[in-house]
């Protein structure tokens, strides 16, 4: 082979070898670039973390709409509760006030109201008298005459006490019996009866002088005298000592 011809053939391949160079070269670019690009989208997740904290706070955001929710409906729970409270306060001011004229005959107590509007004390004319039907029974009964120029009720029990001559005061329990009811127009009378237990030993200690009464529905007191002519009453003033309701007289 000629020197000229070895000279060409060692040219084209430097050549070659120079664009095989190359080519590596630019592949060797192209793989950094991919690494590079490879990297970018792994740092790119902050991207997203940040969507996370968006949606965190789109979260959080739902949460409070949820609370706010909730929010009036504790709000209507607490307005409830008030006006719970505020039946319970009225109810129990009633249930106080019923059980308070229940447990005290002092108070009369209506079993129910008439027609008419409740008779006043002033309304009405008091006179208590011997009813006792013999000697072995002992009753007591207290007529009220209504002197006003109205219908009224006397429905229920009198509250009565009997005051003794010591000066104390004891209350009559009531009689089990249901009030009807006792309406009055002008002119007419109601009665209600004490009955007790007669003393037949001479040593009762229990001697009677007044009769303190309360209408029904009224807590204004008037005092009657005790009557004279009554049986004897067997001490002392306990239970089986018993007013009963008011009704209209015979």
């Amino acid at each position: 082979m000629s020197s000229s011809t070895t000279a060409t053939a060692r040219t084209v391949r430097r050549r070659t070898l120079r664009v095989a160079g190359a080519a590596l070269t630019v592949a060797a670019a192209f793989s950094l670039t991919a690494c590079s690009g490879s990297d970018g989208a792994a740092s790119k997740p902050g991207g997203p973390s940040g969507a996370g904290v968006a949606a965190g706070a789109s979260g959080a955001g739902s949460s409070a709409g949820a609370q706010g929710a909730d929010a009036p409906a504790g709000n209507a729970k607490s307005g409830s509760g008030e006006g719970t409270s505020s039946r319970a306060g009225s109810g129990g001011t009633s249930s106080h006030a019923g059980s308070g004229g229940a447990a005290s005959s002092r108070t009369g107590s209506g079993g129910g109201a008439g027609k008419g509007k409740f008779c006043r004390t002033s309304d009405l004319v008091m006179e208590a008298v011997d009813s006792s039907p013999d000697q072995k029974v002992g009753d007591v009964t207290v007529q009220m005459t209504n002197k006003g120029g109205r219908t009224c009720s006397a429905t229920g029990f009198a509250g009565v006490d009997l005051k003794d001559v010591d000066g104390t005061s004891a209350p009559v329990h009531r009689g089990g019996e249901q009030p009807r009811i006792t309406d009055l127009k002008p002119g007419d009378t109601a009665t209600f009866s004490i009955s007790y237990a007669v003393d037949f030993s001479g040593d009762s200690l229990a001697s009677p002088t007044n009769i303190i009464v309360t209408p029904p529905n009224e807590t204004h007191s008037v005092s009657l005298k005790w009557p004279a002519e009554a049986l004897k009453l067997a001490g002392p003033y306990d239970e089986k000592i018993k007013v009963h309701p008011v009704g209209i007289a015979n």
